[in-house]
């Protein structure tokens, strides 16, 4: 049985018990799953632990690109846009379908932020530290080509615009793919495990977890050599449980997206546009959506529910009904919404935009690691940097490899430039096209999936033909469950197929389905079964524009 298959979590638990780690690994978001497959990959036994889903903080409500900074510039952190910026076209090497090319179209208006020349250089400088070559290079655009490449621009003020390439996402799929492909070294990944305590030896170094399944309501102890915290915006609450919370702290910056229906903002690309408050703002068309972000303001309530307020979505409606003036969008359009955190390192005096985006590695006099503040982009390099540090302490007991990440392809590696993704996907559609699917659920099971989108048309043959989009979502389930670890209805509609977001209308007529599938899969008694739609609708609720005007007025 597949390690990752949610029938498996009670032998994953036993052999949690039984086993001394070289490693655990406290977080599963893309810093924690870049650790655990950088670790694991180098001979390391591993444990990683979440206590809530893979992705479910941070790493799902990122602006879900695997982007360079181009702003960092501004801010001369030359060596931080050098090194994602390469990254980029590494991660996209791994997982090409997942991280696609993205062309941005960065509007020059007069007034704005960035001027014609201070751009050219700008992106200049920017491909050459990126290494950017052939036609990602970055073009200039007069007046009319920008306005040919996006009509819906306001031409007021328009000076021209600024043309350069950058990766989309899904963090989330990127967070579980690492999970999985850690898995395949040899890693013992499981979500909804939370850490409670640390377990410490005679000489007061860490050497375990005190943990609580929070699905079984049992609590296990986890023994390790070392212990990493790759907890994200929950690092400094680690550190104060491990009494070492000194010096360095974090500051964390609330970030929120909006999704409204690509018919109501029908942009032909991604856009990088200016406020009137000198901040940038993303607007990326994906598939039926288009989703605008974001905001940048410090936050200290609750870290497990972040809201969106009214504040929040009129600051981006406002923005974007300045820059595509015949577009005016309203509250009502906005179909669902997201709100994550930036785990970033305080800096006395600077506002939440100034901070640096740097990633810091702390470690406490009892031995624990700990890793924040970076970007989504870097995950990689931040893992590489923070495995060393426990390679380190091993190199006199144990042999390793060498880091080797950027050589280990991501989702089976099957596909393995962007040419084979398109044709992959020119297959796909015909295929698709005979259980009356088009070309969207083409697309999305491409971006998603890659070519383990052939498991899930496994599991669609056999599913009932008069109800194509249903007989997909089920055939997509069986592999989640399978493959992925879903343990619950909102890790498959969040994090594993990403409907709560950018296709919210096909829940609701679907969730009966699904939960009487995953009930009859997972055993669920008719408790756990109302239980979990009372969540997804909660969940809806909370996404959608009737909670915004709620919590607004309320």
């Amino acid at each position: 049985m597949n390690p990752l298959s949610s029938k498996n979590r009670p032998a994953l638990i036993d052999s949690l018990r039984q086993q001394t780690f070289d490693l655990i690994v406290i977080g599963g978001g893309i810093t924690g799953a870049g650790v655990a497959l950088d670790a694991a990959s180098r001979g390391l036994s591993v444990a990683l632990v979440e206590k809530d889903d893979f992705g479910a903080g941070t790493s799902s409500k990122s602006t879900k690109l695997i982007h360079g900074g181009l702003r960092y510039l501004k801010q001369f952190e030359i060596k931080l846009v050098k090194e994602v910026g390469r990254e980029r076209a590494i991660v996209h090497r791994l997982a090409p379908h997942l991280v696609v090319p993205e062309k941005m179209l960065l509007p020059l208006v007069k007034g704005g932020t960035y001027g014609p020349l201070a751009t050219r250089a700008g992106l200049w400088v920017y491909d050459v530290l990126a290494g950017v070559t052939g036609t990602d290079k970055r073009q200039m655009l007069n007046r009319e080509e920008t306005l040919k490449k996006e009509p819906l621009l306001s031409p007021e003020g328009l000076l021209g615009g600024g043309y350069y390439a950058e990766y989309r996402t899904d963090d989330a799929r990127l967070t579980i793919e690492n999970i999985k492909t850690a898995t395949d070294y040899g890693a013992s990944c499981i979500n909804y495990m939370q850490a409670k305590d640390f377990i410490y030896n005679d000489e007061g170094k860490v050497s375990g977890l005190i943990c609580r399944d929070r699905l079984g309501e049992q609590e296990i102890r986890i023994k390790s050599h070392h212990v990493i915290s790759a907890a994200g915006p929950w690092v400094d609450t680690l550190r104060k449980k491990d009494k070492s919370l000194s010096g360095k702290h974090l500051f964390l910056s609330k970030g929120v997206h909006i999704v409204v229906p690509h018919e109501k903002l029908p942009l032909q690309q991604s856009i990088y546009f200016d406020n009137d408050d000198g901040r940038m703002i993303f607007a990326i068309p994906r598939n039926r959506a288009t989703y605008i972000g974001t905001t940048d303001t410090p936050y200290e309530g609750d870290l497990n529910k972040i809201p969106i307020n009214l504040e929040d979505v009129q600051y981006l409606l406002r923005a974007t009904n300045q820059m595509f003036p015949d577009i005016n969008l309203e509250v009502e359009d906005v179909e669902s919404s997201w709100a994550g955190l930036r785990p970033l390192i305080h800096e006395e005096g600077k506002s939440a935009s100034e901070m640096s985006r740097k990633d810091e590695i702390f470690e406490s006099d009892s031995g624990l690691v700990s890793i924040a503040g970076g970007k989504l982009t870097g995950y990689r390099k931040m893992a590489e940097r923070v495995v060393d540090v426990i390679v380190d302490k091993l190199t006199e007991t144990k042999k390793l490899k060498k880091n080797h990440t950027r050589k280990i392809p991501l989702a089976e590696g099957k596909l393995k430039n962007q040419k084979e993704v398109e044709a992959y996907k020119q297959q796909l559609h015909q295929r698709l096209g005979s259980y009356g699917l088009d070309k969207n659920d083409t697309d999305y099971l491409t971006a998603n999936y890659g070519t383990q989108s052939e498991q899930i048309l496994d599991h669609l043959s056999v599913q009932d033909s008069n109800h194509p989009e249903q007989q997909l979502i089920l055939a997509e389930l069986e592999y989640t469950m399978e493959h992925e670890m879903v343990n619950t209805a909102l890790d498959f509609f969040n994090r594993r197929s990403g409907r709560l977001y950018f296709n919210l209308p096909s829940i609701m007529p679907n969730l009966d389905a699904v939960l009487n599938r995953m009930g009859e899969k997972l055993a669920w008694d008719e408790e756990r079964v109302r239980q979990e739609e009372k969540s997804v609708k909660e969940a809806i609720s909370w996404v959608s524009k009737f909670t915004v005007k709620e919590k607004a007025t309320s």
